[in-house]
């Protein structure tokens, strides 16, 4: 019986993404001497900002990277692509290891591409007795094209070694951006198959997804922006800069998508607000300061506003 091979949901590489994708680059440029500030110059995030686990990027910031890297002469896209690992990739990564056949991992993987650093969208699909991993570059800048072709296609192939704990007869060609293995692997049951874990990593990927394709665009771009500049500059004019764009034009741009700046960041105040004081662990003051509130009152008022109550976390000593 021939196999359904599924397509891809995400067909825009433009998404927010984990700062994890970024990490790898700035490891990568450092152990070749390169300064991680100057690996970041442009995206307006620091090194601190790397190991904030949850933090999410920009695919500009990103891109911002590639280019500073390109630019200092580490543009070798095959090497960098071998530095993805699956552990790179927090849940996604586990949802693949527990999948049952290398039929069912790529499947989950097409299904929540958006919960990777991909920026080349692949298609996979049948050609004889082989299955080809084909990747469309041609809606990518094209000074960082090459970069990326080479960097997606070793990053695809390290993780389906990783996937089957072991090698793969793949063929990968730069020239044609594909990646090919036989079909018969297709049916391979996979070393680490659990389908308790395998739904559980499934269900949390798609609660994450959900979560990140409900505001794509331009407003997930200025609610990502948002979330990174809360605690020193949460401002129209410094999220407008980050975007390269006038204050004007963002805010035209947003009352188009139906929206508008201060919408946005009262919606990542909020959303932020109830994960803080639901841990537990800060007072009300704390919180107001890491929302970038000069004031506990402000704060106690937008608190209000948004929920009809006042604010409760941690008792002061």
């Amino acid at each position: 019986m021939t196999p359904t091979l599924p397509e891809p949901v995400t067909r825009d590489w433009d998404f927010a993404r984990g700062v994890g994708g970024i990490a790898v680059l700035v490891e990568y440029a450092g152990e070749r001497g390169l300064a991680a500030t100057a690996v970041l110059a442009g995206t307006g995030l620091s090194v601190a900002d790397l190991r904030d686990l949850d933090r999410e990027v920009t695919a500009a910031q990103e891109l911002r990277v590639v280019r500073n890297l390109i630019g200092a002469g580490h543009a070798d896209g095959i090497a960098v692509g071998r530095r993805y690992h699956l552990s790179a990739f927090g849940i996604f990564g586990y949802a693949l290891l527990s999948s049952r056949t290398v039929l069912d991992a790529i499947t989950v993987a097409l299904r929540f591409l958006d919960l990777t650093y991909i920026f080349v969208i692949p298609q996979v699909r049948l050609e004889g007795d082989q299955v080809l991993v084909e990747l469309d570059a041609e809606t990518l800048p094209a000074d960082v094209r090459e970069f990326l072709v080479e960097r997606d296609l070793a990053a695809i192939e390290t993780m389906m070694a990783e996937t089957v704990a072991g090698p793969l007869p793949t063929v990968l060609s730069v020239q044609r951006r594909t990646l090919a293995f036989p079909a018969e692997l297709l049916e391979r049951p996979l070393p680490q198959a659990n389908p308790t874990t395998q739904a559980l990593c499934e269900q949390l990927c798609a609660d994450l997804a959900s979560r990140r394709r409900d505001g794509s665009g331009l407003a997930q771009q200025v609610r990502v922006l948002i979330a990174q500049r809360l605690a020193f500059d949460p401002s129209l004019g410094g999220v407008a800069a980050g975007l390269g764009l006038s204050d004007r034009t963002l805010r035209r741009r947003l009352a188009a998508d139906g929206t508008s700046f201060q919408v946005l960041l009262d919606q990542v105040r909020s959303a932020l607000a109830g994960q803080l004081l639901g841990s537990g662990a800060l007072s009300v003051e704390e919180v107001a300061h890491r929302l970038g509130y000069a004031e506990a009152s402000s704060f106690i008022a937008a608190h209000r506003r948004w929920h009809g109550s006042t604010p409760t976390g941690r008792v002061r000593a």
